[in-house]
């Protein structure tokens, strides 16, 4: 009786477990035949078009960078170098007028916080070949540390006592950040004495020369209203991942502002290294906070009213990369969502202004921001990072050649003019910027849309001599203890899906992207746990 009774159970329960079965291999049948009708009516379409806009983009991408290695080769081979370009002639102390003969230099210092550095910056700007009656060192002092506060106005008092004309300038609030300290300096009554204005930030330790090299091109071409110096980096080989920055900041310089000042003579000022006319400064509307790439605005202003600017390559200055993937982070992402923010509120401005041509218009908008500061980015991280993987899985839709493989060569290769010493380290920087690219695309989304995080200034953390103390290991071998603070969410979330499709493609061999997308992948992964670039130990 009971054995009947249990096998009765059995063949109920085996009964329900068969119709569960049943009804779940239908469910799943009928979501394989609803993905396949939405692959092909939505996935597919929409993932063609993605990909047509994105060999779009990258053809107006590797075409610009073409164009500006093209212009940059021709200023070198036919040696259309500043001084061959306008007049430059040494500035001499007079018979008669003696040290008037130099113009009046305003030398400015912004620094907030600056412990590691201040004492580098203040003592190479009060080193400076120029006469001392004829500068004044401006040191603009947002720090929030009191202690930091007092080293910076001690060590100013050192150099007055030994006859420097250097001033020790606070404020009460941090209103517009580095734009707003910069405003406020120039409304100083000692600053009506002064012609020109050099600008460096805390990190940056000019050479003595610097104003020797760079002054005389305002003082004997009035229609200059920039100098625009190169940056050197004392830490470039302070790991892989300075090493790599060091390959895209040569490429800016030597390639992007090297185009604009010969074809244009425009460029993007770098808020530092830079030496303004004060009066072309003050005619573009001075500094504004309205973005927090305020030297490139100010830069677009007085382009717009038809000032011009000239780039020094042989005049380098030195300073710090950013050694810390968190600091890089920060940097990049002011970097990257001022400009796209700046585009939005100038691109009315540039259209209506009368006082330049169509074609340098047409430059500034399509050339110098478009293609430059929004497609470069969003290209970058979404046609290799999320449409090539995610062809993958989708048989229907193929990428040709050329945009896979011809296109980001053309551009690799081209990036390597300008740090052909780091050539071997070409794949790392096509990986380590495909990583940063997530960011930055982030960053033009919000900087287009004016949403979030638009106006967020974060200052770029520096070491100094930290990591040149003998007390202090250059690389410490455990990193920061605060697991949270170096795990990046987002870039392992890439890591996973790139690594699926890199698997899938794997097994069925569809176009070998897994060669490509399981090393991306590894990167993605590496830098989203924060192994990257230098650890420094807790204060």
């Amino acid at each position: 009786m009971a054995t009947s009774k249990v096998g009765a159970i059995s063949e109920s329960f085996l009964s329900l477990f068969s119709s569960s079965c049943s009804l779940l291999r239908l469910q799943w049948e009928e979501l394989v035949v609803r993905w396949r009708i939405i692959r092909v009516m939505v996935v597919v379409p929409l993932l063609k078009v993605a990909v047509l806009l994105c060999l779009i983009m990258s053809a107006m991408l590797v075409f610009e960078k073409v164009t500006m290695a093209l212009t940059s080769l021709y200023a070198k081979v036919f040696r259309r170098r500043p001084e061959r370009r306008y007049k430059f002639e040494p500035l001499k102390e007079d018979e008669e007028l003696g040290n008037s003969a130099f113009p009046m230099v305003l030398v400015q210092i912004p620094m907030y916080n600056e412990r590691e550095v201040y004492k580098l910056s203040i003592g190479a700007a009060c080193r400076l070949s120029y006469p001392a009656d004829r500068v004044i060192i401006q040191v603009l002092d947002d720090s929030t540390d009191p202690e930091i506060k007092e080293l910076v106005e001690l060590e100013c008092k050192i150099w007055q006592k030994s006859g420097k004309n250097i001033r020790y300038a606070v404020r009460d609030n941090r209103c517009g950040y580095k734009a707003g300290a910069l405003k406020e300096g120039m409304n100083h009554d000692y600053v009506q004495l002064c012609e020109f204005v050099a600008i460096f930030d805390a990190d940056f330790q000019p050479e003595s020369d610097f104003l020797l090299l760079t002054v005389p091109f305002l003082v004997h071409n009035s229609e200059l209203s920039l100098v625009q110096a190169r940056w050197k980096f004392v830490n470039a080989n302070e790991c892989l991942m300075t090493r790599i920055q060091e390959m895209s900041m040569d490429y800016h310089f030597k390639i992007e502002q090297e185009a604009g000042s010969t074809m244009w003579s425009f460029f993007g000022f770098n808020g530092t290294a830079g030496v303004w006319r004060i009066n072309a400064l003050v005619e573009s509307g001075g500094w504004k906070d309205r973005t927090t790439v305020e030297d490139m605005d100010l830069a677009v202003r007085a382009s717009i009213e038809g000032w011009k600017f000239v780039y020094v390559g042989n005049v380098k200055v030195q300073s710090e990369l950013p050694s810390t993937y968190k600091a890089y982070r920060n940097q990049q992402y002011r970097w990257s969502c001022g400009p796209a923010n700046l585009f939005r509120k100038t691109a009315f401005e540039i259209l209506k202004t009368k006082k330049i041509s169509w074609w340098k218009k047409i430059y500034l908008l399509y050339s110098f921001f478009l293609v430059r500061r929004v497609i470069a980015h969003i290209v970058t991280f979404v046609f290799y990072c999320i449409i090539i993987p995610f062809a993958v899985l989708i048989p229907e839709v193929t990428i040709p050649a050329w945009g896979v493989v011809y296109i980001p060569t053309t551009i690799t290769f081209l990036n390597v003019f300008g740090t052909p010493s780091s050539a071997h380290l070409l794949l790392f920087w096509i990986f380590y910027e495909n990583v940063v690219a997530l960011h930055r695309m982030r960053a033009v989304i919000t900087g287009l849309l004016e949403v979030g995080r638009v106006n967020e200034w974060v200052v770029t953390d520096k070491l100094g001599d930290t990591l040149k103390n003998n007390t202090i290991k250059k690389i410490i071998t455990k990193p920061n203890s605060k697991v949270h603070e170096r795990i990046y969410i987002p870039e392992l979330v890439v890591s996973v899906f790139l690594f699926i499709c890199a698997c899938y493609d794997l097994k069925y061999a569809k176009g070998h992207y897994y060669i490509y997308i399981y090393p991306q992948s590894v990167a993605f992964l590496i830098m989203g746990l924060g192994y990257v670039g230098t650890f420094v130990p807790n204060k």
